[in-house]
């Protein structure tokens, strides 16, 4: 039987993950993440993610559950008004979002994805 898996919620040490050039609106964040748990025959994916500020598109093929630990972001889908969340917010972004994530202050979140 397997066992409960816990989420270490510190830091991240070293962000070492670029987001691609033709993705960028704005900066050159530095992103990481640290899984936790991962179930591919599920699609499903827990763990923390860090990024530093900066703004890029996104498009969202699975659903994902967002709870910010430190930090702001701002999301914006294509044709619609801002949204901006900060620690102790939980938020999910649905399959089919398109838009703007703007990572407004250096941000770790606990992520859930479900594909």
């Amino acid at each position: 039987m397997p066992d409960v898996v816990a989420l270490s919620l510190a830091p991240i040490e070293r962000l070492e993950d670029r987001i691609a050039p033709e993705k960028l609106v704005s900066g050159d964040p530095a992103t990481g993440l640290r899984p936790a748990h991962e179930n591919a025959e599920a699609g499903f994916y827990t763990g923390v993610w860090q990024s530093e500020v900066g703004a890029w598109r996104v498009a969202y093929d699975e659903d994902e559950l967002c709870v910010i630990l430190v930090g702001r972001v701002r999301l914006t889908e294509d044709g619609g008004a801002p949204r901006e969340f900060g620690p102790g917010e939980a938020f999910v972004v649905p399959r089919g979002f398109r838009g703007v994530w703007e990572t407004v202050e250096p941000l770790r979140k606990i992520y859930a994805i479900a594909g």
